[in-house]
């Protein structure tokens, strides 16, 4: 079965569980579906440009940093805009990017999707499970087999390439 009939199989298969799980961090079942939603376009994007050894794992690591962000920002929301003052909200700056940034930022994302690729094998693994998956260096350290000195040297060195390939440095190009 290709990648992409799996990761469809799962994301209906859990669906109502991604759901119920969002629904529990975020207290919104319809903010809840916005996200489980943001999270299957997420990984279905990423399954395109390369397998993934534990998508469900994956999936519901994207629901919960999803879910995460959306209450965080809620509460900011509620903390900096009062209900006696719409106007004030209405007069706010959108937080949706502008079609130009939208676009900077699927070059950037595609950008550093190709870096990941050439990456060695291990640093690829270690750089996904820390920035993409939330892993600490302890469980990348054990499921590479490597110390943990070594895991954060893997992360650091595959985030500097990442870096440099979005904004080289001074004096080249």
């Amino acid at each position: 079965m290709p990648q992409s009939n799996k990761i469809l199989s799962l994301y209906t298969t859990h669906r109502g569980e991604l759901v119920n799980y969002a629904t529990n961090i975020t207290g919104d079942r319809a903010a809840a579906e916005d996200v489980v939603q943001e999270a299957w376009m997420r990984i279905k994007a990423m399954s395109c440009l390369r397998p993934l050894e534990e998508p469900a794992g994956y999936l519901y690591r994207i629901v919960r940093n999803l879910a995460l962000d959306g209450r965080r920002r809620r509460q900011f929301e509620r903390q900096h805009f009062t209900e006696g003052v719409p106007d004030q909200a209405e007069q706010a700056a959108s937080e949706a990017p502008s079609p130009e940034a939208a676009t900077v930022s699927r070059d950037d994302l595609r950008q550093v999707l190709e870096v990941l690729e050439g990456l060695p094998e291990r640093m690829r693994i270690a750089v996904e499970m820390h920035r993409l998956g939330g892993a600490r260096l302890k469980d990348i350290a054990a499921r590479l087999d490597v110390s943990v000195t070594v895991a954060h040297e893997l992360v650091a060195e595959g985030v500097r390439r990442c870096r440099d390939r979005l904004r080289p440095p001074h004096g080249s190009g």
